[in-house]
């Protein structure tokens, strides 16, 4: 074993300092990522720079976390503060950050989910959410839609259809149903007696960014108070803001029992969180709990963001300019696009072919996108993207797709 004296002479070891961070990322890192072959060392606004300097327009968000963009001043002053002040605070003890965000939150919140828990992260949320279901209905039974996706922990990877993500862990979680998205006589279907909770998104988004149906939903919304399980919508990603309302549920006209969010909620900083309606049981100490989640530099930094989106009316914005950026791509001339579908900043162009090599192309040109599945580009850009933006976005993916 090293000792401290060994590491430390490794800092200044010039051999060290002559490899570059691709390769010590491929040297120590534990190789489940695939490379996009680039570096990025600094962020500001909608736009990230690479180790030799160059400007990209970021379409990704960093999966749609950046909501405010890199860096934003409001956040970065309210963690340099808050890190200067209190870092840690368990659960067990109040702490003034995570008291104000519940009430900055309950501001914004669909009417009736009044109990919030924090954690760290979307697949942590629905975890949570899973667990709270269980408990308040005594049901093991869950069901999910198929190209749905969770996350990657265990409850939230059994809800994941995708058998790619599942197979090899498998056994998971026994009591999983999945049904097609938008196949109302389907959902009837499966929603048995012992189905505690049936899980889906908004709109999926690993799935192909495709939006489910105001039937589908409000079928959904029904079956479960017929039948007695709850309902879980999961907006990890369509939430605060992204789609052109503050929740994508709310342009459906639905509030959920339970409401998982993460990504964006602090603008960067790792958070996650689930809003509890009134048909959820009461929980007790012990039932769930987590070390970081709701801790004081988290929840400030939610709390800038919330206010930045709160004060210039963000979600407004989104879905003035997000209309525009799907108009504008939707008129793209292209044998290449089978589709172009979405809502506000999360959007997704289907192709008829693999969308990889696109992503490089479009990466050499100074853009960053994503895939949503083997053919579908994805757009999760920063919230804070201007027309001039989404000029030079559909510049450029007119001239890689032509």
């Amino acid at each position: 074993m090293a000792n401290l004296a060994s590491i430390s002479s490794s800092y200044t070891n010039s051999e060290t300092e002559s490899l570059t961070p691709a390769i010590l990322e491929l040297q120590h890192g534990a190789g489940l990522y695939v490379s996009r072959g680039i570096t990025l060392v600094r962020g500001a606004g909608a736009h990230v720079w690479d180790s030799d300097g160059r400007r990209y327009l970021d379409c990704t968000a960093a999966y749609g976390v950046a909501s405010l963009g890199h860096c934003h001043p409001a956040v970065v002053a309210a963690i340099s503060q808050q890190a200067a002040t209190l870092i840690a605070c368990s659960g067990s003890f109040g702490n003034d950050q995570r008291a104000w965000l519940y009430a900055d939150l309950a501001r914004v919140l669909p009417s009736g989910l009044t109990r919030v828990f924090f954690c760290n992260s979307g697949a942590e949320a629905n975890e949570a959410a899973l667990k709270f279901a269980r408990l308040t209905t005594g049901r093991y039974g869950v069901v999910a839609a198929r190209r749905g996706f969770h996350g990657r922990t265990a409850g939230a990877l059994t809800a994941t259809w995708e058998p790619k993500y599942r197979e090899p862990f498998e056994p998971l979680l026994p009591g999983f149903t999945y049904v097609p998205y938008n196949d109302e006589a389907a959902l009837e279907a499966a929603i048995t007696d012992n189905i505690g909770a049936v899980i889906l998104e908004v709109i999926q988004g690993e799935g192909g960014v495709r939006p489910a149906t105001t039937a589908f939903l409000h079928r959904a919304y029904e079956l479960c108070r017929e039948r007695g399980a709850l309902l879980i919508l999961d907006e990890v990603q369509s939430g605060f803001g992204r789609t052109g309302t503050f929740f994508a549920c709310e342009a459906i006209g639905i509030t959920p029992d339970i409401l998982t969010l993460a990504k964006g909620i602090a603008s960067g900083f790792p958070m996650g969180a689930v809003a509890l309606g009134e048909r959820v049981g009461r929980l007790s100490p012990g039932q769930h709990g987590t070390t970081f989640g709701g801790g004081p530099l988290a929840c400030a930094a939610a709390r800038a963001t919330l206010q930045v989106m709160v004060e210039t009316n963000l979600p407004a914005q989104v879905a003035r300019l997000g209309a525009l950026f799907l108009e504008r791509l939707r008129a793209l001339p292209s044998r290449r696009i089978q589709e172009v579908r979405g809502r506000g900043f999360m959007i997704g162009i289907e192709l008829t072919e693999p969308a990889a090599p696109y992503l490089a192309a479009a990466q050499e040109r100074g853009l960053l996108v994503l895939t949503a599945g083997a053919n579908v580009i994805r757009l999760l850009p920063p919230l804070i993207l201007t027309e001039e933006d989404i000029d030079l976005a559909v510049t450029i993916l007119a001239e890689v797709l032509s």
